[in-house]
């Protein structure tokens, strides 16, 4: 029967014959046969079920077995002896064959109880662990998991159990996909979770177990000597009980056993584990381990692994089945890196093309995954700002999603941040920087630093004052202008990619500045220029002394002293000219000025200007008059008290007084950022702004009383001839104007109603953020418009009156300020920074404000002086205590526009940079209008001018027509090279070193050209500047 049966199935008969064939052998086989007939098979059944060609065989083999099982036991039980298991087990070379395992698993159901069955079970008991330490396919597994689950009598007992358990969490790791495609796919998932399933069943026949197995999975994914792990191991995770992970973990990452490189490698794999699809729990161990590294402060391991990795997260986010465990690692990742940009910006790129997928795909799933990534992308933006070039495609893919509140953003990144670790993460940044393809040199953020770094970015970009300061002889007496040349001789010249000004903070540190919190960018200008002028002018001094006592000739007079660098680089001139309305006596006063502070306008009053430009267009470009100008007279008359004057904002009462710039005045600069009043301000807000500064009034009118008895008897005569000629002159004139302006201001407050009403119903522009204090206007201001709002007479009227000398007593009076010289470098700063009495606290006006490439400035006697655009200052932040200041810069001025039909070829001169402390890139005009539209935040805050030379004159020395940068002293040259000899050996160093750490790791990472590390976490607000964190160890070894 046996020879029929077989010949049957390995005939070619079809298959239809071949089975009605099959089931008359069959229906034999169920009666009574003989023992020889049945063993016979027995025996064909077993080979056609194990090496069966196909699918037919096989089902003949398992159906004889199943007949002969129920209806012959006895002989069944004589022929599945423990000898006959150990032959099919043991049939060929390496591990049995899956096929051989089914057979023993379908015989063990048809196997009677009885001395024979528990041989067998004795036997398999050995068998299964000797199979699993051979190192079986993922079939093999599993068919050892299938027959172990049906048969529990089958698993090893005793120590042999907790050996079985670890020998298949090492086959786990061996485990590979055998067949591409679905199909493969899914079969070899449902492999693992076989034989992961298994080991969660002996873990709870077993806890004892558990521990021994981690162990052992550790051992397997952190091994650097042999080939990646399988990630079928997650499998294993899920089982994991969750109570268990706090202790795994404090033990693991305390253990000194365990070195930081199988540590890095170890974790880099689990990682990796977030591909598998059916494993729940991954992320949360993945979080786990990486607070366990933070909290003993591995911070080397997690930089690494999160530079490596993240990127393989994020493109994770695009598959549903594992998008939530991506989601969950991506979001700790990146809210936890936050001492260095670079962990985000490596994923920028990504971003757009990622939102656009998730859009496409329209689920559930795909819409909540958009709103946290947008949220996500919201977080880093305000914790890494100053990459408007960045971060302006990633803005405008998620334009459309939910914008979080800044409290719920601070809320996110104040979570799981390494930020109080400063001194341990001062190491940890990759050494292996290139310097910027820009040629350009960034500064090392020393904490809160960044507003230094954004000022000496913009000198030095000022060409003319570069080659001014590198001019610099030897033995100058000039010491803190001695460190800024060599400060700008190494940004000029070395091969870092990143230099500390330390040294020259230290020298140029402005006294009441606290150290390590965020300074005014604006008034550490105005000190540095004021020390740097006195320090010349004394220096310039002492050598005239020095040389009229070495020499013996009689002393001469002494020459008239000669201008300073500061003062012919930045010092301007500036009159200011008040007008007595009753006896019309006109006193006037020229100051210097090294910078311009333009206040925002009321609303009103900037739409009025809007409308009115053809009025007033030889008023454009106007100036802030110094504290000390604001109604200073000519010697022999004597001014006003100096009253504080408010910003008045649409919307909000006037409450709001400018408060900074309380130190000590820069070169015949600004005390401070005062603001213009409109005409007619209340008497309360005059009288509350006096009492706030009643001294400072009290000690200026001191000064103005001694000026005047010193020079009263001088001017006495002088002036009352002026004052009798002077009013025959000008009174009817004077009356006669006076007639005309109260008619056209009649007509503009008329014109001005109805601009408002169409102006009030468009609302802002778009991009523009407002604050509470700030301006609800149109969003349209610019530069024009601040300086069109200072040149505007100011009627001094009430509790401001002026005391006219002629009249001796309070008159109403006009005070026009003009500028009488124009400096070659033109800083203005726009007035952003104001104190609300009402909450107490300082805030920031966010007004978009256009920043115009070409400026023209009128003069006095009707001049005019063009000026281009040559740095911006960005403060990003919501107030002068915290945020970010970056620059913008080129070199020198904008050239004229290109002839027709000329190439249009990028200038050197032409070229826009981004200085963002150490990461320095190629930028555009085009980034620095549209800064705030993107980020509402980023404001424009300093502008650097360079005044535009006349037709037709001849460049000047050191003007950036001449391209030749200035020879250097010896002693500085040979410094230079030095160092640059130096950072060569320790690259070659650092990278001896890195490579051989680097071959240890599991793959390697995806090392980025140009990493940078612009400012670090800070203590405040998060969105704040603070160190870099050393920046790379050969940073630090040259400092300013």
């Amino acid at each position: 029967m046996d020879k029929i049966l077989e010949a049957v199935v390995t005939s070619s008969y079809p298959a239809s014959v071949k089975q009605g064939l099959v089931r008359r052998v069959l229906e034999a086989a169920r009666q009574p046969l003989e023992r020889e007939q049945c063993l016979a098979l027995l025996a064909l059944g077993t080979r056609l079920y194990v090496s069966g060609a196909d699918e037919l065989p096989r089902r003949v083999g398992c159906q004889l077995l199943h007949v002969a099982g129920r209806h012959h036991p006895e002989v069944f039980a004589e022929f599945f002896s423990a000898r006959r298991v150990l032959r099919l087990l043991q049939g060929g070379a390496g591990p049995p064959s899956a096929r051989a395992l089914a057979c023993v698993q379908l015989c063990l159901q048809l196997l009677p109880e009885g001395p024979g069955a528990d041989e067998v079970f004795a036997l398999l008991r050995r068998e299964v662990l000797r199979t699993v330490c051979e190192r079986p396919g993922p079939a093999v597994c599993a068919q050892v998991a299938r027959l172990l689950a049906r048969h529990p009598r089958c698993v090893p007992d005793g120590p042999h159990r907790l050996l079985f358990c670890q020998q298949l969490v090492r086959c786990l790791g061996r485990f590979r996909c055998p067949a591409e495609g679905e199909e493969g796919a899914v079969e070899f998932l449902e492999q693992a979770q076989q034989v992961s399933g298994l080991l969660a069943q002996l873990w709870r026949a077993q806890p004892a177990a558990i521990m021994p197995c981690l162990k052992e999975l550790f051992a397997v994914i952190s091994c650097t000597e042999e080939e990646p792990p399988s990630s079928a191991l997650a499998s294993v995770v899920q089982h994991l009980p969750l109570e268990l992970m706090d202790g795994v973990v404090r033990n693991l990452s305390n253990d000194d056993s365990v070195t930081d490189s199988q540590m890095l490698t170890a974790i880099s794999r689990m990682i990796d584990w977030v591909s598998w699809p059916l494993g729940k729990n991954i992320d949360k161990w993945i979080i786990a381990l990486l607070k366990g590294l933070a909290a003993v402060k591995k911070f080397s391991i997690l930089i690494e692994v999160s530079l490596a990795k993240i990127e393989k997260v994020f493109s994770k986010l695009l598959y549903p089945i594992v998008r939530g465990a991506a989601l969950s690692v991506l979001k700790y990742m990146l809210l936890t890196f936050q001492h260095s940009h670079e962990a985000f910006h490596l994923l920028l790129p990504h971003i757009p093309p990622m939102v656009a997928s998730l859009v496409k795909e329209d689920s559930n799933s795909g819409t909540s995954c958009l709103e946290q990534l947008a949220e996500l992308v919201h977080c880093m933006v305000f914790r890494f700002p100053g990459f408007p070039d960045l971060y302006e495609p990633v803005m405008e893919a998620i334009k459309d999603l939910h914008v979080p509140s800044e409290d719920r953003i601070k809320q996110l990144l104040g979570q799981d941040a390494w930020t109080s670790q400063k001194s341990e993460l001062a190491g940890f940044y990759p050494r292996l920087m290139a310097k910027s393809d820009t040629g350009k040199i960034g500064l090392i953020n020393l904490g809160n630093t960044c507003y230094v770094n954004s000022i000496l970015q913009a000198l030095f970009m000022a060409s003319d004052f570069r080659h001014c300061v590198l001019r610099l002889t030897e033995n100058n007496s000039q010491p803190l202008m001695t460190k800024l040349q060599w400060l700008f001789a190494f940004l000029e010249h070395s091969q870092r990619p990143a230099i500390s000004p330390e040294n020259f903070l230290s020298a140029s540190w402005t006294p009441w500045f606290s150290p390590g919190t965020q300074q005014d960018c604006s008034e550490y200008l105005k000190y540095l220029l004021d020390r740097l002028h006195e320090e010349e002018k004394t220096g310039t001094r002492i050598c005239q002394k020095l040389k009229q006592s070495s020499s013996p000739s009689p002393p001469e007079e002494p020459p008239v002293p000669s201008a300073t660098s500061v003062e012919r680089m930045f010092g301007g001139k500036i009159v200011t000219r008040i007008c007595c309305l009753r006896c019309l006596n006109v006193s006037s006063r020229e100051e210097a000025f090294t910078d311009l502070s333009l206040a925002f306008p009321p609303p009103e009053r900037c739409r009025r200007h809007h409308h009115h430009h053809h009025h007033r267009r030889r008023r454009l470009g106007s100036v802030l008059l110094p504290a000390e100008d604001a109604g200073a007279p000519e010697p022999g008359s004597a001014g006003p008290p100096r009253q504080r004057k408010h910003c008045i904002t649409g919307g909000v009462p006037p409450t709001i007084l400018d408060m900074e710039g309380l130190g000590p005045h820069g070169l015949g600069g600004q005390s401070g950022q005062e603001e213009k009043a409109e005409r007619g301000q209340s008497t309360e807000e005059a009288a509350a702004a006096g009492e706030e500064e009643g001294e400072a009034e009290k000690v200026e009118e001191k000064e103005k009383v001694e000026e005047k008895a010193e020079e009263k008897a001088e001017e006495k005569a002088e002036a009352e001839e002026k004052v009798k000629e002077k009013a025959e002159e000008e009174v009817e004139e004077k009356v006669k104007e006076e007639r005309e302006k109260k008619v056209e201001e009649e007509k503009e407050e008329k014109e001005a109603a109805a601009a408002d009403g169409e102006e009030a119903a468009a609302g802002p522009g778009p991009g523009t953020l407002q604050s509470a204090a700030a301006a609800s206007g149109d969003g349209s201001r610019s530069v024009l418009d601040l300086v069109n709002y200072f040149l505007s007479p100011e009627r001094l009227t009430s509790e401001n009156r002026y005391h006219c000398e002629s009249c001796a007593s309070l008159q109403d009076a006009e005070k026009v300020v003009e500028l009488s010289q124009g400096p070659r470098y033109l800083i203005l700063t726009l007035l952003r920074f104001s104190f609300d009495l009402r909450t107490m606290r300082r805030r920031k006006i966010l007004d978009d404000v256009s920043v115009p490439l070409l400026l023209r400035l009128p003069l006095a006697g009707g001049r005019g002086q063009a000026y281009d655009l040559c740095s911006v200052v960005v403060h990003s932040g919501l107030s002068s205590e915290s945020g970010h200041y970056y620059c913008y810069a080129r070199e020198g001025a904008a050239r004229p526009a290109l002839a027709p039909g000329a190439a249009e070829r990028p200038e050197p001169d032409n070229q826009w940079y981004l200085f963002n402390d150490t990461r320095v890139s190629f930028s555009s005009f085009e980034s620095v209008s549209n800064v705030t539209s993107f980020f509402p935040k980023d404001t424009a805050y300093v502008l650097f001018y360079r005044q535009r030379p006349e037709e037709g004159s001849e460049a000047e020395p050191g003007s950036p027509r001449t391209r030749a940068e200035p020879t250097l002293h010896k002693d500085l040259m040979e410094a230079i090279s030095k160092d640059n000899i130096l950072f060569l050996q320790e690259q070659e160093k650092e990278a001896r070193s890195r490579a051989a750490y680097i071959s240890a790791l599991p793959a390697s990472p995806h090392w980025r050209r140009g990493f940078d590390d612009d400012k670090d976490e800070d203590k405040g607000p998060p969105g704040g500047c603070s160190p870099a964190g050393g920046s790379g160890g050969d940073f630090h070894r040259l400092v300013f």
